[in-house]
């Protein structure tokens, strides 16, 4: 299966490209409902972006967009969270907002760092939620950061950082929520010119002026990891995912080891990576470091031969939805059983055949994916709400009946 781009990656690099000076192009970017959005909201502030064919040929504004508006992320937490930093260095006010899901998700912990490094927002509804408006700039500094919801509030003002007057370091005194995908961000950074260091828990971009070259998107990982799960439960069976070495510093490739030690088997031909399945043993794992493919996982669970106890999971509570809740919900209507905790599942699992059943995606396309993967193992599973894959693989469900005529 070739999978579309990475979401994360290609959220960063648009951003990275619109801030810079001159015309870049970001190749295998992802077009999802996210980075689509993220794409429209760019273009509300003066980026010039325009399709090419395998990405988007974006037109920098040198650090400063030239206007300002209203922006709608719909429910992406990524790309709001990317916003709420890149309103900071607009020359007119810009008013963040999104679906009512996105709402509900908390945003205060970001304002709090970017206010801290000069910035100053006003609230259009309840304090720490959208909608919110920027009023004034960034000017850069030092923040000491405790504990925050996402580290997506970290990698927003860090990618911003080259645009301030002073750069921005970010001393944590909490280990940093889902560390790899900060430290992605500080590649990101690094691999087009910025000075970009960490250091005993300390975060430092340097500011500077960037003229970028083109960047490629590499395949996303978190997508990956529904094809590894569908051949790490057919036992025998192989999954290769082109091109997927070039996707191994991302925090979902971490699910590869893990599928290993549950009885799988990995192995790399040049850049490409084939999965066998095996009899999958239940797992003990703490999943904080990839938080999106700890749904993937726990499908997997719920078909292993054993139990297995899945931790770490206090992020999945604000994400589309409460991902833990809805895990334990529907692998309980596969015939599981569930012990719910608070950043915590333990799993007994389920049969792999029964009557027909229907599952809630809970608009959330990672549990749609989750268990639209189920379906290709246990027959007879209907998915509701399917078009809500739309946020991060649109074809999603092409490529399932892909796999189906293979069967």
């Amino acid at each position: 299966m070739t999978v579309p781009g990475s979401k994360s990656g290609t959220n960063r690099a648009l951003l990275l490209a619109a801030l810079a000076e001159g015309t870049s192009v970001v190749t295998g970017a992802l077009r999802s409902d996210d980075c689509d959005r993220l794409v429209v909201a760019l273009q509300t502030l003066g980026v010039r972006c325009l399709q090419v064919e395998h990405g988007w040929e974006v037109h920098g504004v040198g650090g400063c967009f030239p206007r300002g508006g209203t922006v709608d992320l719909g429910d992406g937490g990524t790309p709001a969270r990317f916003m709420l930093a890149a309103s900071t260095l607009c020359a007119e006010p810009v008013t963040v907002d999104g679906s009512p899901r996105l709402r509900a998700r908390p945003m205060g912990d970001g304002i709090r760092i970017l206010e801290s490094l000069g910035a100053r927002f006003e609230w259009l509804g309840e304090e720490g939620h959208l909608p919110v408006r920027c009023i004034r700039g960034i000017t850069g500094g030092e923040v000491e950061v405790g504990e925050v919801a996402s580290s997506q509030f970290l990698s927003a003002a860090l990618l911003v950082a080259p645009w301030t007057s002073h750069g921005v370091t970010l001393r944590c005194s909490e280990a940093p929520t889902s560390a790899p995908y900060l430290r992605m961000t500080m590649r990101a950074l690094a691999e087009v010119g910025v000075d970009a260091q960490e250091h005993s828990g300390s975060f430092a971009v340097q500011p500077k002026a960037l003229t970028l070259t083109d960047q490629v998107v590499p395949p996303d990982a978190s997508t990956a990891a529904y094809w590894w799960l569908l051949g790490a439960l057919v036992p025998g069976a192989s999954m290769t995912v082109p091109s997927f070495a070039h996707s191994l510093d991302q925090p979902d490739a971490a699910l590869l080891s893990v599928f290993e030690s549950m009885g799988a088997k990995v192995r790399p031909s040049g850049a490409d990576i084939t999965l066998t399945g095996g009899s999958l043993s239940g797992i003990e794992v703490n999943c904080e470091d990839f938080p999106d493919g700890a749904v993937a996982l726990g499908a997997a669970c719920a078909f292993a031969e054993t139990p297995s106890r899945l931790t770490g999971l206090h992020t999945l509570r604000v994400k589309e939805c409460d991902r833990v809740h809805a895990l334990a919900t529907e692998i309980e209507r596969f015939g599981g059983q569930v012990v719910e905790h608070t950043d915590a599942l333990d799993i007994t699992p389920a049969p792999r055949s029964g009557p027909d059943l229907e599952v809630a995606a809970w608009n959330d396309h990672r549990m749609a994916m989750a268990f639209g993967s189920l379906g290709l193992v246990r027959s007879g599973v209907w998915v509701r709400d399917p078009g809500c894959v739309a946020k991060s693989h649109p074809a999603f469900w092409d490529d399932v009946e892909i796999l189906r005529a293979q069967a």
